[in-house]
C-alpha cells in the first residue's frame, strides 16, 4: 500500500498546538531535493500570509496500523529538531467507511532516550523500561471548521441521496475482517521468526558458556598437574579472545511487530463487537417486521 505523507503547518498558542495548513511531500523523485521543496513551499505560503511554521507531519495508515521503523525514525528527528512537533495519522480504510479517524502522537521520553543511545539490545530496553505500549503518547485532537466549511458540508449533506445515507447497518463485513485477519497472521509469522532467531542466539550463548567453562576447568587441571611436577603454570590467555561473544540480536523490530499485532487485535475486537451489535439490532428489526406482517 502506498503511503501518503506531508508537512503540517501552524503555530503554538499558549499550551496547545494549532495546525492550520499542510502540504504533501513529493513522490519519490531523484531529480527533486525534498528539503528544498519544503522550504520553497513554506516561503510561498508566507508570501500569501498563511501560517508557515513547521509543526510536524502527517501519514496515512491502513486499519490504524501505523507503527513502523521509518515512522519512529522520522518522528525522532522531528521531535529533536522541533520540540512541539507531532505526527498525525489518517486512517484511510475507516474513513472510507464513514468513520473519520485522525490521531496525533508524540514519542515518549523513553523512546527518545532509546534512539539517542542507539542500543536496542534486550538489556538496554529492559533498563529503559520500554515496550511497544510506551513508544508513543497520544495527543487529543479537536477539529474546528471555519463557518464557510460548515456551510459547504451542510450543502453537501443535502445532496447525498437518501439511500446512500442509510447504510449504518451494513452487514457486509466479511472482506474487512478477512483483510485484518490476514494482516494479523502475517505479523504473527514475522514475530515467530524473530522469536526463533532470539532462541537460537540464547542457545549459542549457553553452548559458548559451557565450552568456556570446560576450557577453564581443563586449564586449571593442567596447571595443577604441572605444579606437582615442579613446572611453571601455562601462560594466561584472554578467554574473550578465544571465545568471541556472539552479536546480540536487535530487539527493536520484534517490539514494533508486537505493537502491530496489538493494534490489529484491538481493531478486530472492536470491529467484531460493532458487527455483533448490528446483527442483534437487525434481527430485532426483522422480527418486528415479520410480526407486523403476520398481524
Amino acid at each position: 500500500m502506498e503511503v501518503a505523507q506531508g508537512a503540517l503547518l501552524g503555530l503554538v498558542v499558549e499550551n496547545r498546538l494549532e495546525i492550520t495548513n499542510c502540504f504533501p511531500f513529493p513522490k519519490h523523485d531523484d531529480t527533486m531535493d525534498e528539503e528544498e521543496y519544503q522550504l520553497d513551499m513554506m516561503r510561498r505560503l508566507r508570501r500569501v500570509n498563511v501560517d508557515h511554521f513547521h509543526v510536524g507531519w502527517y501519514q496515512s495508515a491502513d486499519v490504524g496500523n501505523f507503527l513502523s521503523l521509518p515512522l519512529l525514525e522520522s518522528q525522532y528527528h522531528y521531535q529533536t529538531s522541533i520540540e512541539e512537533s507531532v505526527v498525525v495519522i489518517y486512517d484511510t480504510k475507516k474513513s472510507a467507511r464513514g468513520f473519520l479517524t485522525l490521531k496525533a502522537y508524540r514519542l515518549t521520553p523513553q523512546a527518545i532516550a532509546m534512539y539517542k543511545e542507539n542500543d536496542y539490545t534486550p538489556e538496554s530496553l529492559k533498563n529503559l523500561k520500554i515496550g511497544y505500549e510506551s513508544l508513543f503518547i497520544e495527543v487529543p485532537i479537536v477539529i474546528r471548521n471555519s463557518p464557510l466549511t460548515n456551510i459547504m458540508m451542510s450543502e453537501l449533506s443535502e445532496m447525498i441521496p437518501e439511500e446512500e445515507g442509510c447504510k449504518f447497518l451494513d452487514l457486509g463485513t466479511a472482506s474487512v475482517l478477512e483483510g485484518q485477519l490476514r494482516s494479523l497472521m502475517d505479523r504473527v509469522d514475522e514475530l515467530n521468526q524473530e522469536a526463533i532467531k532470539f532462541n537460537r542466539y540464547q542457545l549459542l550463548v549457553v553452548r559458548q558458556q559451557q565450552e568456556k567453562h570446560r576450557w577453564l576447568l581443563k586449564r586449571t587441571q593442567e596447571n595443577a598437574a604441572r605444579a606437582t611436577k615442579g613446572e611453571p603454570p601455562l601462560p594466561e590467555e584472554d578467554v574473550n579472545k578465544l571465545f568471541k561473544p556472539h552479536p546480540v540480536p536487535q530487539r527493536l523490530n520484534p517490539m514494533i511487530v508486537a505493537g502491530q499485532i496489538n493494534t490489529y487485535s484491538q481493531h478486530i475486537s472492536q470491529f467484531c463487537s460493532q458487527s455483533l451489535a448490528k446483527l442483534y439490532l437487525t434481527q430485532a428489526l426483522q422480527n418486528a417486521k415479520e410480526a407486523k406482517q403476520n398481524n
